[in-house]
Formats: structure tokens, sequence, C-alpha cells
């Protein structure tokens, strides 16, 4: 990796529908160079892949929240329970096994309030290992580059 590498990331994550040679005009060399540059990255897992993008209403998202959970027992077959529960669930778009008083942080993301309530009742609230939810909900969102 150098620096025409980290240029070349930065423009594809604003715009990864832009042609090899426009992409090489603007980091400044063949389209031919450019296009190998790329797809070594892609091979060596650098560029993981590309997807589009949907907005809130595509996916009928009204509301989303951040969701701090706590397990009772730390074990391997409870963790992978879990987790196994998070990636059935369409409403978990993230889940994050993380440091501190609670195992996992998760994005979720449901149609509205009503449609939260039901899954904070059946998806989590039908787990048995479960000991903490805290919601906090998004009201706006400043910034995310993930998109």
């Amino acid at each position: 990796m150098d620096a025409i590498d980290d240029k070349i990331l930065r423009i594809l994550r604003k715009d990864g529908r832009i042609t090899h040679q426009a992409l090489a005009e603007r980091v400044g060399m063949s389209a031919s160079t450019c296009q190998r540059r790329v797809e070594a990255m892609e091979r060596q897992g650098i560029i993981a892949g590309y997807r589009a993008v949907l907005g809130d209403a595509a996916r009928q998202v009204g509301f989303a929240a951040f969701v701090l959970v706590g397990l009772g027992r730390h074990t391997a077959r409870v963790q992978q329970a879990f987790e196994a529960r998070c990636a059935a669930a369409p409403q978990v778009v993230e889940c994050h096994n993380i440091t501190g008083t609670v195992e996992y942080l998760l994005r979720v993301e449901c149609r509205d309030l009503a449609s939260y309530k039901q899954f904070h009742h059946e998806v989590l609230g039908g787990f048995p290992d479960l000991t903490t939810i805290v919601t906090h909900v998004i009201v706006g969102t400043s910034k995310d580059d993930r998109m």
C-alpha cells in the first residue's frame, strides 16, 4: 500500500461505481495501471466488495437504535447462540462483541416503534441467557462514513 493506493481507496469509498478511466484520471495514472492496482487490492482483501447502499425509505426504516446486551453466562456456547439469533434477525444490521459492562452492541433498524417492541419481546426477550437490554434510540446521524 502506498499513497496512490490510499487515494484510490478514498475515491472508491465515495464512489464505488466510478469507471477505471475516471479513477485513473483522478489519481494521475493510466487506466490499465489503475485497474491492476484495484484488482490487486481486491485479491488481497483490502477491497472486500461493492454494494448498493439503500436509503431508509427503501428499507422501510423509521426507527433505529443502538442496543446494549448483557449475557448472564459467558461461555462460547451462549455467545454463539446469541450471535446466531442476531444473524437470523433481519432487524439486526450490526452485531458487535464489545468490552465493558455488557457483551454486545447491536444496531437495530425497524419499520417503527411497534416493530421494535415486537423485536425486543420476541427476539431479545426470548433469549434465555440475556440479563441486560439497554436501548439508545437514534434521533439523528450527523456522520456515517459507512455509506
